[in-house]
């Protein structure tokens, strides 16, 4: 019976000692890191306010002051550990060598992270631009280190790889798009009366923008018609809208003016011998 209890008198010796020695050392540690935790978030927000003056995007803004925030941490985080008496030189070596194995592991991942910094600093596109690349197209809804997500008129999205974008091909047209759309016209047709009724409708159509200025204009002249081109700018979001308002905006004023929108039509001869 005695056994036992000179045991546990032991092990409680042991605890006291060990509280002793190591209890104001963690409490230095955890003073520590509630220090680096809040000087973490100060030097953040120090670093937010100077990049605001490179006009970066709001997430990548939010991606540096958070990467910022962690980097002061980690160093409090390291003082933290000394103070406890632990041995960074080993445990650095058994990292490097652990990140080896997982950057190797990890190449996909790691790429599109070279390449979001590349997309960061480069700029090709900022957040509300639509943009066509890797067969994809439409508005960037969001970037990251990632990934770049796009947003389609249908109200889906696609989540491209940056990898995908670095190094291809990539189509920008910023905040504003043109359409392209097209009206014929009879021959016998006063085409300045129809590039007038045009002009009257994009002014008209609130989506359409006036600067830059439309572009209208005799596209082509075509067997039966002659094809004019309208292609005004409207913003990225009223892109499909505005097509349809101006489809059918130019047929009713063309009705009213009397302008003819000609059909197509073949005539056919028949010719035989005479008998």
């Amino acid at each position: 019976m005695a056994d036992p209890l000179q045991s546990l008198d032991m092990v409680k010796a042991s605890a006291i000692d060990m509280v002793v020695k190591f209890g104001p050392r963690l409490v230095v540690a955890a003073a520590i890191l509630a220090a680096g935790y809040f000087a973490g978030r100060w030097v953040a927000r120090m670093i937010g306010r100077l990049l605001q003056r490179f006009k970066l995007e709001p997430p990548v803004l939010a991606l540096l002051t958070r990467v910022a925030h962690l980097v002061v941490f980690a160093l409090f985080g390291i003082m933290a550990l000394q103070n406890l008496g632990v041995e960074l030189l080993p445990l650095i070596a058994g990292l490097g060598v652990a990140g080896a194995g997982i950057a190797l592991a990890m190449q996909g991942i790691l790429g599109n992270v070279a390449a979001g910094l590349t997309i960061i600093f480069t700029q090709p596109f900022h957040v509300g631009d639509y943009i066509s690349i890797a067969d994809e197209e439409g508005e960037v809804l969001d970037m990251s280190l990632f990934s770049t997500t796009l947003g389609h008129t249908d109200r889906s999205k696609v989540v491209i790889p940056n990898r995908k974008i670095v190094g291809e091909i990539l189509h920008n047209y910023g905040k504003v798009r043109q359409l392209d759309l097209s009206v014929g016209v009879a021959y016998g047709t006063d085409i300045n009366l129809a590039l007038g009724a045009i002009d009257a409708v994009l002014r008209a159509n609130p989506r359409v923008l006036q600067e830059p200025a439309p572009v209208v204009g005799v596209r082509q002249l075509a067997d039966f018609s002659v094809n004019i081109s309208i292609n005004p700018w409207v913003a990225v979001a009223d892109y499909v809208a505005a097509g349809g308002e101006l489809n059918k905006a130019v047929l009713e004023t063309f009705r009213e003016r009397g302008i003819e929108i000609p059909f197509p039509q073949r005539e056919v001869r028949m010719l035989g011998s005479a008998a």
